[in-house]
C-alpha cells in the first residue's frame, strides 16, 4: 500500500506539472493585454510597461513560466488583474464556499443514487427500476444550467419555498470563520438558529450539481449488483435457503460497492467541472464563479491559480479513492 500511494502522488506531481505548462502556454496566448486592462484606458504607455514588468509578463515564455513557477513554490499565485488581491488569498476566500456545495451535492448523490440503484437491480423490470433508469438517462441527457432555470423558476418563481443567490439571506450574518464551511462553523460556534436558511440556500444548486452524480450513481449501482447476484456462490446461497434480505446487505451490497466506490473518484471531476455553470445561475460564491469571472476579464493569475488548485484537488482525491480501492478490494493487494 505504500508503495502504490508513493506511486500515485508521483503520478499526481507530474499531472500538476503537465497541467501548470498547459494552462500558462494558453493563458499567454488568449488575445488582450492585462497590464492595459488593469492600468485602465487613460494610463499612458511607461505606465503600462511598469504595470506588465510588475507582474512579470515580460520577457520570453520560458522566463515567465519559470519565474511564475518559483514563486508558486513559494505559495505565491501572482496578483489577480480584477480583484487587485493575491490569487492565494483569493482562492482560499472562495474555495470553501465551492468545496461545500460540492460535498453536499456527493452527498445528494450518495444518498440517492445507492438505494436508487440497489432498487432497481433488486425489483428488475418493476417500475423502482423503470424509474432508476428513466432518472439515470435525465440525468445524463439534462444539461445542468436547464435544470437549474427550470428549478429555479418552479421552487422560487412559482411556490416561492426556497431562495436562490448567496450562500444566506439579505442581511443575516455568517458565522464566525472558522473553516469556511458554513454548516460546520454554524455548529461550531453554536449558532443553531442559522443551520436552517444555510441548508435552504445549499439544497437548489446542491440538488442541480448532484443531478448527474444521481444518475451515475443509479446507473453503476444497478449493473454492479445485477452482475453480482449472477454469482454462482449466491445461487449456492439461495438454494441453501439463504433468504433475499440477509443475503444482499451481507454477501452481495459489499461486492457491488467496488465498482461504485472507484467512480466516485470521477465524479469529483464532475462536481468541480459543474460547479462553474451552477455558481454563476444561483451566484453561488465560490471559487467556479470567480474563474468565469477571472476568464472574462483575460485575468491570467487567476485562471492559472484556479486551474491548478482543481486539479490538484481531483488528482489528490482519485489518488485517495485508488488507495481506498486497494485497501478493499483483496486482490488489488495482492496484485
Amino acid at each position: 500500500m505504500l508503495t502504490l500511494l508513493i506511486r500515485r502522488l508521483l503520478g499526481a506531481l507530474l499531472v500538476l506539472l503537465g497541467i501548470s505548462v498547459i494552462t500558462f502556454l494558453l493563458a499567454r496566448v488568449v488575445p488582450g493585454d492585462p497590464a492595459r486592462l488593469m492600468a485602465g484606458p487613460k494610463a499612458n504607455q511607461e505606465a503600462v510597461q511598469a504595470l506588465r514588468v510588475r507582474l512579470g509578463l515580460t520577457g520570453p515564455l520560458p522566463q515567465q513560466y519559470i519565474r511564475y513557477m518559483g514563486g508558486l513554490l513559494q505559495g505565491d499565485m501572482g496578483l489577480s488583474f480584477s480583484t487587485k488581491r493575491p490569487v492565494a488569498q483569493d482562492i482560499r476566500s472562495f474555495f470553501p464556499a465551492t468545496a461545500e456545495l460540492a460535498l453536499f451535492a456527493l452527498l445528494i448523490g450518495v444518498v440517492i443514487g445507492i438505494p436508487g440503484g440497489i432498487l432497481s437491480a433488486v425489483w428488475k423490470n418493476s417500475f423502482f427500476d423503470i424509474a432508476g433508469r428513466l432518472l439515470s438517462t435525465l440525468g445524463v441527457a439534462l444539461p445542468s444550467f436547464w435544470v437549474g432555470l427550470l428549478l429555479q423558476w418552479w421552487f422560487y418563481g412559482v411556490l416561492d419555498w426556497l431562495p436562490v443567490g448567496s450562500r444566506l439571506g439579505e442581511g443575516v450574518q455568517p458565522p464566525p470563520h472558522v473553516t469556511g464551511f458554513y454548516t460546520v462553523d454554524a455548529l461550531v460556534n453554536g449558532q443553531l438558529a442559522l443551520l436552517p436558511d444555510i441548508f435552504a440556500h445549499l439544497l437548489l444548486p446542491g440538488f442541480v450539481l448532484a443531478f448527474g452524480v444521481i444518475a451515475v450513481f443509479v446507473r453503476i449501482m444497478r449493473a454492479a449488483l445485477l452482475d453480482v447476484l449472477r454469482q454462482d456462490y449466491l445461487r449456492t446461497a439461495r438454494a441453501k435457503g439463504l433468504r433475499d434480505r440477509l443475503l444482499i446487505p451481507r454477501h452481495a451490497l459489499p461486492n457491488a460497492l467496488i465498482p461504485v466506490l472507484t467512480v466516485s473518484g470521477l465524479q469529483i471531476g464532475l462536481l468541480l467541472g459543474g460547479a462553474f455553470l451552477v455558481e454563476n445561475i444561483f451566484q453561488w460564491p465560490g471559487v467556479g464563479r470567480y474563474a468565469a469571472q477571472a476568464v472574462i476579464a483575460a485575468d491570467y493569475n487567476a485562471t492559472m491559480g484556479v486551474t491548478l488548485v482543481l486539479t490538484a484537488v481531483y488528482t489528490f482525491a482519485n489518488m485517495l479513492v485508488d488507495v481506498a480501492y486497494g485497501w478493499v478490494d483483496p486482490r488489488m493487494r495482492s496484485a
